[in-house]
């Protein structure tokens, strides 16, 4: 019996829960890394440091996310094939996975090494902290490679229904470089090379545990032989035109980071760059429950689309979008309430403070709504929709904020910047509410029909 066959059988709250609470908890242990990072540079190496990082980490994020969407859009084909019982085709996915994320990883970070300087000055790196960053960067590249191999690996992981291991596997890198960070940071007295260095071990470590699962553990139904490895070019390209939602978000991620960081220094120097940096790694720890929930609903619903069981997807959508949209609205009102206590977590520096309160505020308006986005776009990428998916995941970063920040700080100067998120948050979520609420219409005919079909066939109803 296949390990993912509970996902057509088991009470879809009991997966959600099973699903989304060891994502939550990998994405929570992922987030405290972050922070913690955080203020260990901001609080013993400087507040230009927080600036720096916050200009490569959007960076790192665009070379591994080769790998993210390799997994994501071969992840989508593998729980369909998995629903459909065609385990063959499944393996030869996952081969030609692991082929295209070694492949292109490896040759985008000798690029990377080439272009240091150019590109880091792309994304926002000026005046000291350009300095900063060519320093991180340069370290922090050497890991890019398994970085993106442990994407890669988490998805598919998530997608043969195993949640505890995606969990582990993302709890790893945390773990290794909480421990390493202050080693290195304080005990070497290695200043942002130390961080550099604890974020390099660490994702070296999550690849190989990774690579542990898949080859070792025994657990794993995924298998690599030499033929799976040879690219196929259908399955080619139905990774990338799944996995293109993922690419494309990261990469107009990286379009904001310029616009984003190049505004930020016009309109605040470097202390709104690290402003923003504070307001980064807290939006990735507010949001862990809402992001848990996307990454559990997403292998449910492609599973039970592919074995045609209408109602247990639009079951799967309502309960993801009630309790998503409730854990977001507490996020909301803790975040107003505490925003100065978290501004002073990161740094003592008071002109910083001054910026990161509002700013934080101001960044977190319209939390409540952010479900309706992340379940908008993960339905249509689950169905394996690769273009409504696209078009959803970029409404926000790419078809409102980016706009609203050419638009705004020239006539609100730098509280324009932060006041551009909540609005493209609002307008993106009731886009992408229309269209999962037209989804859903469509659905519950399908299920209508199926169960007329079962009534002429067999004289029971469905329920019955």
């Amino acid at each position: 019996m296949q390990k993912s066959e509970h996902l057509a059988k088991a009470p879809i709250g009991q997966l959600l829960r099973q699903q989304a609470i060891p994502a939550s908890i990998g994405i929570l242990v992922m987030s405290i890394y972050g922070i913690v990072d955080t203020i260990f540079v901001g609080n013993f190496v400087g507040s230009v440091a927080i600036g720096a990082i916050t200009v490569v980490l959007p960076i790192t994020f665009l070379i591994s996310s080769v790998g993210m969407a390799i997994g994501i859009g071969g992840s989508s084909i593998i729980s369909r094939a998995l629903g459909r019982n065609d385990r063959s085709y499944a393996l030869q996915t996952f081969g030609n996975q692991v082929a295209l994320t070694i492949g292109i990883a490896v040759s985008i970070v000798l690029a990377g090494v080439f272009f240091q300087g150019a590109i880091l000055r792309l994304f926002g790196g000026q005046g000291e902290t350009l300095a900063a960053a060519e320093e991180y960067f340069g370290i922090v590249l050497l890991g890019i490679p398994c970085l993106a191999w442990a994407m890669m690996a988490n998805t598919v992981i998530r997608a043969e229904g195993q949640p505890r291991i995606a969990m582990i596997s993302m709890m790893v890198p945390a773990l290794v470089n909480l421990v390493l960070d202050p080693i290195f940071i304080i005990g070497f007295d290695m200043g942002l090379a130390g961080a550099g260095w604890a974020t390099t071990i660490a994702y070296c470590c999550a690849a190989g545990f990774t690579s542990w699962y898949f080859f070792f553990s025994g657990r794993s139904d995924m298998k690599i032989t030499w033929d799976s490895l040879r690219l196929k070019l259908g399955i080619v390209r139905e990774i990338f035109s799944l996995g293109s939602v993922t690419l494309a978000r990261q990469g107009v991620i990286a379009i904001l980071s310029i616009v984003l960081n190049n505004m930020l220094f016009a309109y605040g120097g470097a202390l709104a760059m690290s402003a923003y940096g504070i307001i980064q790694r807290l939006m990735m720890f507010a949001n862990f429950p809402v992001l848990g929930i996307t990454q559990g609903f997403l292998p449910i619903a492609g599973y039970n689309f592919g074995a045609k069981n209408w109602g247990r997807v639009r079951q799967t959508v309502r309960l993801s979008l009630v309790m998503g949209t409730t854990i977001a609205t507490l996020t909301f009102a803790a975040v107003m309430l505490f925003a100065p206590g978290i501004a002073r977590l990161f740094t003592n520096d008071q002109a910083l403070i001054d910026i990161a309160v509002p700013a934080i505020r101001a960044s977190f308006l319209a939390t409540p709504l952010i479900l309706l986005q992340l379940i908008g776009s993960a339905y249509f990428q689950a169905i394996g929709r690769a273009i409504p998916a696209l078009l959803l995941t970029l409404t926000k970063q790419g078809f409102c904020l980016i706009p609203l920040l050419l638009i705004l700080p020239p006539l609100f100067g730098l509280e324009g910047i932060f006041y551009a998120f909540p609005i493209a948050d609002v307008i993106s979520a009731g886009i992408c509410f229309f269209f999962l609420w037209r989804q859903l219409r469509q659905l519950s005919v399908a299920q209508a029909v199926t169960e007329e079909q079962v009534l002429a066939e067999t004289g029971v109803g469905v329920g019955e």
